[in-house]
């Protein structure tokens, strides 16, 4: 008999109770979508995609588009393998993603409406990604992440490990179907994914689309449309705290923030102005959900609180702190794609490269052990800005390496040595502005290094190697 999806089931059930409640709204409150219009625009896409095979991959790159939803239902039913993608990602690095998963088509945002793309190729081998990768154990989802290499690999996930995640934030935060949920953090990333879209599909919970990054407009519309829970960045609450004449939030009644640590002056000067605690959460995109400062009084600097409910945390050195931690529940994903790497992932724990100490009934996050470098959440693996670096013709050298950002955790920076004219013998000629803005064009935003440093030689340790850490700490600001 054939097994059930467990996502599915959930929105069956679900559907039979809120049929004709607002599920999606816009930010001027207006209903975009009730439950069982999301359905109906299922049964759409899935005609659409109708000539994809199990198992096949189809990247989805639509911004925060109301077919989001849809499309994943549509997936789920059809067995097709969902990888979100985020619309400031480069075309380079759009079509390396394309090539390692085996995507065979994509749905792309067409203005109002969202369009099924195929591509060229399924695969580099000429054929499926269902008779070439899955095999017994094919996922529902594909998160893209930075790998130990420059190219990029995914993580697999199952419905069942999704609807564990989506569970588990909503049980810890204490979000229901009465909350509105205010989206306007990238469905297409792992903290969007799990507390937007998930929640609405297995939780019923509404929320409102926003396509306005800007802080005002946020502010804004989280007035306009009453949203009770905002999931936020520390940028957001930075930037809420310099702002004249704000307006009151009535109806908001939880603060989020993840993708970096919170820094304390800004929960503090938060918390004065709007009575609002900032709830601080730390997750990761192979496991979704690993701890949440359920009580909020900001009094420790990185501070993230104790596990989420049913999230197991293991110290992986016992006699010494800080140290990593084994992360075991229900919603670790099933492993990397194309390469395995069980000691990190695997068989329901992952190992994140945060170092974390014990605080009280909680946990602080006080570095990293990996040279990967974390902007906003966002993972910045350093060889790729390297590789762009260096086909620069008046680059001989370059390493990149993050550095301690108030509000993004890290920021990306890179000491680079010019190239020697062979006929000259002397430096060629070479500027900040000039690399940031070929940095510009093959790097994705969130990839561009804030500087570039030019100097005559890469600074090295006393044992002559090139050390990541120790530029980071040369190069503060």
């Amino acid at each position: 008999m054939k097994r059930q999806d467990a996502l599915l089931e959930r929105w069956r059930a679900l559907l039979a109770q809120k049929g004709q409640a607002p599920a999606i709204l816009n930010t001027r409150g207006e209903v975009l979508r009730t439950f069982r219009q999301i359905d109906h625009s299922a049964r759409d896409f899935e005609s659409k995609i109708g000539n994809l095979p199990a198992g096949n991959v189809l990247a989805v790159q639509i911004g925060n588009h109301e077919d989001w939803p849809s499309i994943l239902i549509a997936c789920l039913r059809r067995g097709v393998v969902v990888l979100p993608l985020e619309q400031a990602i480069s075309e380079q690095q759009r079509d390396s993603a394309f090539k390692i998963c085996n995507v065979i088509a994509a749905a792309v945002s067409g203005g109002s409406s969202t369009e099924i793309l195929p591509m060229r190729s399924p695969s580099r081998t000429g054929t499926s990604a269902a008779t070439t990768s899955w095999k017994n154990n094919r996922p529902s989802l594909l998160k893209l992440t930075s790998g130990t290499t420059a190219a990029p690999r995914a993580i697999r996930f199952s419905s069942k490990q999704l609807l564990a995640d989506s569970d588990q934030i909503c049980e810890t935060m204490g979000i229901s179907d009465v909350d509105l949920n205010f989206g306007v953090i990238p469905i297409s990333h792992s903290y969007g994914f799990s507390n937007l879209l998930t929640p609405l599909i297995t939780r019923g919970v509404p929320m409102v689309l926003s396509q306005d990054r800007t802080p005002r407009a946020v502010l804004d519309d989280l007035v306009n449309t009453n949203a009770t829970v905002f999931p936020g960045m520390p940028v957001f609450y930075q930037a809420f705290c310099e702002m004249e004449k704000v307006p009151s939030l009535p109806k908001l009644r939880l603060c989020i923030s993840a993708g970096a640590p919170l820094p304390l002056e800004v929960a503090r000067k938060f918390r004065e102005e709007r009575g609002l605690a900032i709830h601080s959460f730390y997750g990761a995109s192979e496991c979704g959900g690993i701890c949440y400062d359920r009580e909020a009084k900001n009094e420790i600097e990185g501070f993230v609180g104790p596990p989420m409910e049913d999230v197991d945390l293991e110290m992986v050195d016992a006699n010494a702190e800080p140290t990593q931690v084994r992360v075991r529940s229900a919603a670790v994903g099933g492993g990397y794609f194309p390469d395995a790497e069980e000691q990190k992932l695997g068989n329901g724990i992952f190992v994140p490269d945060d170092l974390l100490a014990r605080h009280g009934s909680g946990f602080k996050i006080v570095g990293r052990v990996s040279d990967v470098i974390n902007v906003a959440g966002k993972k910045v693996n350093p060889v790729e800005i390297e590789e762009v670096l260096l086909k620069l013709p008046s680059v001989r050298q370059a390493v990149a390496f993050g550095r301690g950002s108030t509000l993004r955790n890290e920021e990306v920076v890179a000491c680079v040595v010019a190239d020697v004219d062979p006929s000259t013998g002397l430096r060629t000629s070479l500027s900040e502005t000039d690399v940031l803005e070929f940095c510009r064009r093959a790097l994705s935003g969130w990839q561009v290094p804030k500087r570039i440093f030019i100097v005559d030689s890469i600074p090295t340790n006393e044992r002559g190697k090139i050390s990541r850490r120790e530029l980071a700490k040369r190069f503060a600001l």
